[in-house]
């Protein structure tokens, strides 16, 4: 274990899947977790499909509702490729997994970021289940990779 690791006070990242919340679920389990920052982790975070949770929209009822600061973390994403071969069902999950944490070995994301970025953070996806999205393969990237970290997904 680096010092880093031994040196630092545990961390806790939350997640958080849009689709099938309203914006009422979804807020509201915000404020009861105590995220102090939403880190959007979507490659395409505009999407008309994406509804109150668009940037813009999204970035406006974070500070209005729940005083939660928002940032757009694309070094956090998958690329263009990696999710439209998965969509396109032309790789598995499992082809999925191996691709994006090769990505995330190559972007080093514990390194440009540092843990006190990221704790009480809630990293957001579309994604209902945490299981089959790529949040889950960034916070099991940085536990690896940071030591204590608490993932609450919500």
């Amino acid at each position: 274990m680096s010092d880093r690791q031994t040196q630092r006070e545990p961390i806790t990242i939350y997640t958080i899947g849009f689709t099938g919340h309203s914006a009422e679920e979804f807020f509201t389990k915000l404020q009861n977790a105590g995220v102090k920052t939403l880190v959007d982790v979507r490659l395409n975070n505009v999407s008309q499909l994406a509804g109150f949770a668009k940037r813009r929209d999204l970035e406006y009822f974070l500070c209005t509702i729940c005083d939660i600061d928002y940032i757009h973390e694309k070094i956090l994403a998958p690329t263009k490729d990696i999710l439209d071969d998965y969509k396109k069902k032309r790789i598995t999950w499992e082809q999925y997994e191996l691709r994006f944490n090769k990505l995330l070995a190559e972007r080093r994301p514990d390194v440009e970021l540092s843990p006190s970025e990221l704790n009480g953070g809630c990293l957001l996806c579309s994604e209902h289940e945490h299981i089959h999205c790529h949040r889950r393969l960034v916070t099991d990237f940085l536990q690896s990779k940071w030591g204590d970290v608490e993932v609450v997904n919500l």
